[in-house]
């Protein structure tokens, strides 16, 4: 076998040529077929037997409701040289579909890029993928986890389960919830509306020019998320009913439950936030420690404060060491452009 044979992608539509997009600036050959849509001629194949044969690694960007039929198609020509992945945004039904398929003779593992071609085209950061491990062949959720990463995403690991029942009461439940709220006519562009409401109103917006389409296949392809609608219609229901019979005190606040006390594994986190937020005070401390010193040795020379190359020079680099963190390098300048001011104001 090649020592790297192209990205194929079974199905191209468009996150499958967003997730194309980042193979190709990584350097990756693509190679794509499309029954629907003809790829680009740069990419595109006449059939699937001519996919599998240049493409070692093969993304199956399918419909979760054309996912087993793309799969029954693909099977009689890939083998145990090839590695299959979904992408899909429910994990428990595409994984029995590639097991149903491709049981232990041709390497399978379940994925879902928790980005879209909006995400992509307005250059949020970090790129974050769940990869589901199957005990049928482990080797595949490293190997597909060295190529996200090589494309530059954050990799979480996750069983399919854990991801299913997750992203029922996140991914499903918003969709659900800005289906909602179009559906009564929400006025999302209103002129009064406070800043949390735009906030809401972004995300609306967002879910609807990027992936309204998945508003159905979230639902029915996640065995938990009517379990999840139904908790939050009862909730919805119960707080509409306490306030058609409130009693409470003028201005008393309404009781919401703390997430921390219904998740230890979030009372944990948040433990090690504060602690991070801690260790981030005490370096700023010291980092203005420093600026008096600074601010002392340019007053022993008559210099100003302000000294605009070397701020650009350090902007700069902490960018690029932003960078090979996997960090947005526009927001961590943010964040150093108002240290730099903190500091000029310690050191006038």
């Amino acid at each position: 076998m090649p020592a790297e044979r192209a990205v194929g992608f079974l199905g191209y539509g468009r996150f499958g040529q967003a997730l194309a997009g980042l193979c190709r600036e990584a350097g990756l050959q693509v190679r794509a077929f499309d029954p629907l849509a003809r790829p680009p001629p740069d990419v595109a194949v006449g059939s699937v037997p001519e996919l599998a044969a240049q493409a070692g690694t093969l993304f199956v960007a399918a419909p979760l409701d054309a996912m087993a039929q793309a799969l029954e198609g693909l099977a009689p020509h890939v083998g145990p040289d090839h590695l299959v992945a979904d992408v899909g945004s429910a994990k428990l039904a595409p994984a029995a579909a590639m097991e149903r398929a491709l049981g232990t003779r041709v390497p399978w593992v379940a994925t879902h890029p928790l980005f879209g071609p909006a995400s992509l085209l307005l250059g949020e950061r970090p790129l974050r993928v769940v990869v589901c491990p199957g005990a049928q062949h482990p080797r595949a959720a490293a190997r597909i986890s060295e190529l996200f990463r090589r494309l530059g995403c954050v990799v979480l690991e996750r069983s399919a389960e854990a991801h299913d029942r997750e992203m029922a009461q996140t991914h499903a439940l918003v969709f659900f919830v800005a289906k909602g709220m179009l559906d009564a006519g929400v006025p999302l562009d209103a002129t009064l509306a406070p800043p949390s409401f735009q906030r809401m109103a972004r995300v609306v917006e967002s879910i609807r020019h990027d992936a309204g389409h998945l508003y159905s296949a979230l639902h029915r392809h996640n065995p938990f998320a009517a379990e999840a609608r139904r908790r939050l219609m009862d909730a919805l229901a119960a707080a509409d009913r306490g306030l058609d019979t409130d009693r409470s005190a003028p201005g008393e606040a309404p009781t919401i439950p703390d997430l921390g006390a219904q998740s230890p594994a979030l009372r944990e986190t948040r433990a090690l936030i504060d602690e991070a937020d801690d260790a981030i005070l005490e370096l700023l401390a010291r980092r203005a420690a420093l600026s008096k010193q600074a601010h002392a040795a340019k007053a022993e020379r008559g210099w100003m404060v302000a000294d605009p190359a070397r701020e650009r020079q350090l902007l700069d680099a902490r960018r690029a060491r932003a960078a090979e963190l996997g960090l947005d390098p526009d927001a961590v300048a943010d964040i150093f452009s108002a240290i730099l001011a903190f500091s000029r104001s310690l050191q006038r």
